[in-house]
């Protein structure tokens, strides 16, 4: 927010503008006096409004077998069979964190909880994917450093494991990190509680912690306007978190809903008990009178905006029968959380504020205005909701700069590295031990994953893999997020981020139920930035409608932009996926020497995008591979039908680092390697480096070989036997495709063989992330060093 002077207008300094000044006018029928102004500033604001993105979001499919709370619910459930659902969501807290690293993170992790309790759910996992700038830079280690121990913190103190997520590393975060974070919860289908206002009369009961100033504004302001990275007026805007206040709130919430002592749930997030009242009156077709002299404060002299749009944190609304009000507060008071009755359901649509002079409180027992009670705010509920401004931005891509070399001048060598003299070895050991591919240990065993003892897969090794108690059954939970590709094309970049955790998924046997998305992208208001976000909704869309995901919720975060940057457009993608039988589950490791290891799909040209191009650059006119959605829900219907059938020891996808990567880490997590010979057209590079999609790396028993390959042919899926698993090195000789000329000149070696030790990898692989952050000592014995090849800065 601004400060409000003379000079500046209050709706100025609120974040409104003028054509939004004047559509509350004509909401209202009059002028909105400075109250009314403050609750439509944080209602109105990107980031509760959707007013830039709502139009784009309605082309997402929605609809699906087994969704029974979808978008527009507090988080998105489905069914999974024997009377149970999960429910999953993902959201940003990207600008809060890079204000307030520790905190921001902290609240974040609370915040996607509430999402999925106040729906009946038990919280059973988070996730978080993290990006930001150079790892060498002295601020971006603050920002890993607070964000991490922010995660770590708030998740392990409420019992709540992480078990995955990202870290990714690029410029463009420089000046913006993201920090979004996935939460998945299991209910009784019985169980599932909406968020809407039903029934004029009943209670409208505020529990959990007091109000306070912190968060004023936080994330409904912060995360809907550019700001430079250093601002200190924003620190203040910042909410704080108290996980032990959390824990005691899921327990009290399950328990008001388990006995059906509440007729509906509301966390307090962003925008406060603004949001919270106006938007469950909205759903509920109703209105509300607020008393703002009972609500709990843990400070003197708050201002009424201030009470109204505080986003202090742990806090939640719930609408209550007056014959249940007794019952409720002796939970409350039980699990130790203060409680009130702050308001009562009406049938008229509209949120109204009242005081007394004396604060001794506005309503009477039967919920109606005490005499001298002050009105200090009236607005219908739809106008701060489901009408909302929208506005239409101006779309337009951005102008394209001609890759190709001026007229008469020397064309670019194209880069087909590694070739003769250059150790693909040397590539690869690049590669693992880089910061975007090199292990995340140093950063999840912060995090408690093993809490609550549901954790068969955790951190580290792919998606996922969570038990459910007293069935056979485990989710399966991933995200994902190509920002490199979205930079050049943001379409694609969001097809490949649904189709790569979609793939994640179902190559453990999982069944893919729906998406969840985070997206994250530059300033509306600029024609390229809008363009980019419409792209990137196109591209999800397109993704989901092809392999058969519907969206289930999420959330858009805007205005990714410091002074003079902007970042790579981000589509977050979450899936969470269901296997019956957590026994036939499939890992990413190679299980035993002797085994054959099978390239499932066909490579596509194009380095674009890829690390080896972040690591060593790319040709001038060389562009992302592209991605054939059909063929891309084949191959996981195929993958799935594989493991159903015992046909696949273990599997991995083929995507950061390409082909020689992804068998490298299997070699790793197995301990053990492989001898391998692969077909190579017109690049080495391209062939063991390029990470175009729809490809498998399969370990299968000798004796399945055959019947892997006629299953995938029913499939229409092409597959390679590459050679075999055992020994402790990774040894792939690269030989020629369709040559011709004599024949024994056929097949021959067109490169030097990829030959490393397996624990060697392994040494680069887990030291490449700590020295990237500097902490451990620079030592340049790893492998890091490229034989005649430049690495770019």
């Amino acid at each position: 927010m601004t400060a409000h002077t003379p000079e500046v207008p209050l709706h100025i300094a609120l974040g409104l503008n003028d054509v939004e000044l004047d559509a509350i006018r004509e909401k209202l029928g009059r002028e909105p006096n400075g109250l009314e102004l403050a609750m439509f500033s944080v209602m109105w604001s990107e980031h509760c409004s959707y007013k830039s993105s709502r139009p784009l979001l309605r082309t997402l499919p929605t609809k699906g077998r087994d969704v029974v709370a979808g978008v527009g619910e507090q988080a998105g459930v489905i069914a999974i069979g024997d009377g149970l659902a999960v429910a999953f969501k993902i959201e940003s807290h990207n600008h809060p964190s890079a204000v307030e690293p520790y905190q921001g993170a902290a609240t974040g992790v609370g915040g996607i909880l509430r999402d999925i309790f106040a729906m009946g759910a038990r919280p059973i996992a988070v996730l978080d994917a993290l990006r930001f700038g150079d790892p060498s830079d002295a601020r971006t280690r603050h920002l890993v450093d607070g964000v991490v121990r922010g995660v770590g913190g708030y998740g392990n103190c409420v019992g709540v494991p992480t078990v995955g997520g990202e870290l990714v590393f690029d410029p463009s975060y420089q000046g913006n990190p993201l920090v979004n974070v996935m939460a998945i919860g299991l209910l009784e289908e019985g169980m599932l509680t909406h968020a809407s206002g039903d029934g004029p009369g009943n209670l409208v009961v505020l529990y959990g912690s007091a109000t306070g100033r912190d968060g004023i504004g936080g994330a409904s302001v912060l995360a809907s306007a550019t700001f430079g990275d250093q601002d200190p007026s924003k620190r203040p805007s910042v909410q704080v978190g108290d996980p032990f206040a959390e824990k005691l709130l899921i327990e009290a919430t399950l328990e008001l809903i388990a006995r059906k002592l509440v007729v509906s749930i509301q966390d307090l997030g962003a925008a406060g008990i603004t949001c919270a009242t106006c938007e469950t009156a909205d759903r509920g077709g109703t209105g509300m009178l607020v008393d703002l002299d009972a609500i709990p404060r843990r400070e003197p002299g708050l201002e009424p905006f201030e009470v109204m749009i505080s986003e202090s944190q742990e806090r939640m609304v719930a609408i209550v029968e007056p014959v249940q009000w007794e019952a409720v507060r002796e939970v409350c008071r039980r699990w130790e959380l203060p409680v009130a009755i702050i308001g009562r359901v009406t049938a008229e649509p509209d949120v109204v504020v009242l005081t007394t002079p004396d604060g001794s409180g506005a309503l009477d027992a039967a919920g109606r205005p005490v005499v001298g009670a002050v009105e200090l705010a009236r607005i219908p509920a739809p106008a701060l909701a489901s009408e909302a401004i929208i506005f239409n931005r101006e779309s337009r891509p951005p102008a394209r700069r001609r890759p190709a070399p001026a007229p008469g001048s020397a064309a670019p060598l194209v880069d087909a590295l590694p070739l003769r003299g250059q150790d693909p070895a040397a590539v690869l050991a690049a590669l693992l031990g880089s910061p975007n591919l090199s292990s995340r240990r140093p950063v999840f065993e912060q995090y408690d994953h093993n809490v609550q003892a549901n954790t068969v897969e955790g951190p580290g090794r792919g998606a996922a893999v969570l038990r459910i108690k007293g069935t056979k059954k485990a989710l399966v939970a991933t995200t994902d997020g190509n920002a490199s590709v979205s930079q050049a094309d943001p379409w694609l970049g969001a097809a490949l981020s649904v189709a790569e955790a979609s793939r994640n998924v179902s190559i453990t046997g999982a069944r893919p139920l729906g998406v969840t998305n985070c997206l994250n992208y530059g300033d509306p208001t600029r024609p390229e930035a809008f363009w980019a976000l419409a792209e990137g909704v196109r591209g999800l869309a397109d993704a989901c409608v092809a392999l058969g995901l519907p969206v289930t919720g999420g959330n858009v975060s805007l205005y990714n932009e410091a002074p003079g940057s902007a970042i790579a457009p981000t589509p977050e993608i979450g899936i969470v996926g269901l296997l019956d039988d957590v026994s036939t589950r499939v890992g990413p490791a190679f299980r035993a020497d002797g085994n054959t290891v099978m390239l499932v799909g066909l490579p596509g040209g194009g380095l674009a995008g890829s690390e080896y191009a972040r690591l060593a650059g790319a040709a001038l006119e060389d562009g992302p591979p592209a991605i054939d959605l059909e063929l891309e829900a084949r191959l996981q219907a195929f993958v799935r039908e594989a493991i159903a059938r015992g046909l696949v020891e273990s599997c991995q996808d083929v995507s950061g680092g390409g082909l020689a990567v992804a068998i490298a880490e299997m070699c790793i997590w197995g301990g053990r390697g492989a001898q391998l010979r692969l077909g190579v057209g017109d690049s080495p590079a391209v062939a063991l480096f390029g990470e175009s999609p729809s490809r498998l790396v399969c370990e299968v028993v000798p004796r399945h070989v055959p019947a892997f390959g006629l299953l995938a042919l029913h499939h229409g899926i092409h597959t390679d036997a590459l050679g075999t698993t055992g020994g402790p090195r990774l040894v792939i000789e690269l030989t020629g495709e369709g040559a011709t000329g004599a024949a024994e000149e056929r097949g021959s070696r067109i490169a030097d063989a990829l030959e490393a030790v397996v624990d060697d990898l392994r040494h680069v692989w887990e030291h490449g992330l700590p020295r990237a952050l500097g902490w451990e000592g620079d030592d340049d014995s790893d492998g890091a060093a490229l034989p005649g090849l430049e690495v770019a800065g």
